[in-house]
């Protein structure tokens, strides 16, 4: 059987060129693991990849939302583990590209997603409205001590108190594994030095906003931006948002959007370098690359 080839890393290291590359290469198609990429028309501040530069490479879950909707790793799960089946019966090499950790672990690893309750999570929400993150990591505190510890993110600890009070189990009996759910899978880590990876990020969001990052959110509000619970809080696209209503100049969403992107770097590069499963390598080293994704294709 092929394996499951997954490219990694943080923004801006050149993960899609690569997956691409290695699609030419091997008979490959790309499935997406980027969460804000499964939004239709959020693309150029995604640095989703164009036409063109798919090169004919068949590229899935990409576009599966409109900006109304709310992303879920369980669907995602679901709907990626088909698509890894679909191309391999095919006989094509599945390469799963991405970011967004938690969705890439969704889709490699043994994980059960526990169910959800909207009416449930809108009283933790409304809590946290009204008493506060300080109040609402007390709760948690009180019902599951594990996860208030580990847990920043407010919306994680909504989240984590909805799951305790559906399934009675602690928020970190759902937390992932690092056991693969295929073990005929292949983490590829593709990186660069910080301060190089800080100029392609700046180089980015000051392209985003020459080739139309405005315009594009300007569609995308009349097509409900603002009312996405997700997709309106995705970086850029927030300060753009802003820009628009006025209450930010241009210039300083563009230094704002800098400087939240190189702090998701930061997160994404202490997310994966907990996994001792990826194997690094250099953007640059492409060759190396390749030839490591040989020898298990072979």
């Amino acid at each position: 059987m092929l394996p499951l080839i997954a490219v990694v890393g943080a923004t801006a290291t050149g993960k899609s060129e690569l997956a691409i590359e290695a699609a030419l290469r091997f008979d490959g198609e790309v499935i997406n693991g980027d969460a804000m990429q499964f939004y239709r028309g959020m693309d150029i501040g995604t640095a989703k990849v164009t036409r063109e530069e798919m090169r004919g490479v068949p590229h899935h879950l990409f576009d599966l939302l409109s900006v109304r909707e709310e992303a879920s790793v369980a669907d995602y799960q679901r709907l990626a583990r088909e698509k890894v089946a679909e191309v391999r019966a095919r006989g094509k090499l599945p390469i799963v590209v991405g970011g967004s950790g938690l969705y890439v672990r969704a889709l490699l690893d043994r994980i059960e997603f526990p169910g959800t309750d909207r009416a449930v999570r809108e009283r933790f929400e409304q809590y946290l409205e009204k008493h506060g993150e300080a109040a609402l990591r007390e709760l948690l505190r009180e019902r599951d001590p594990q996860a208030a510890e580990a847990i920043q993110d407010p919306r994680r600890m909504v989240r984590a108190l909805e799951v305790h009070e559906v399934t009675g189990k602690p928020y970190t009996f759902f937390l992932p594994r690092y056991e693969y759910h295929d073990p005929a899978t292949l983490q590829i880590g593709i990186r660069r030095p910080r301060p190089e990876l800080h100029e392609r990020v700046a180089l980015r969001v000051e392209r985003m906003y020459r080739d139309g990052l405005l315009e594009e959110t300007r569609r995308l509000l009349g097509e409900g931006l603002a009312e996405g619970r997700t997709a309106s809080r995705a970086i850029g696209y927030a300060q753009a948002m802003e820009v628009l209503s006025g209450s930010m100049a241009e210039a300083d969403a563009i230094a704002r959007t800098t400087v939240l992107t190189r702090k998701l770097v930061r997160k994404q590069d202490t997310w994966f370098g907990r996994d001792d499963r990826i194997t690094w390598y250099e953007a640059e080293n492409k060759t190396a690359v390749l030839e490591r994704i040989a020898r298990d294709v072979a």
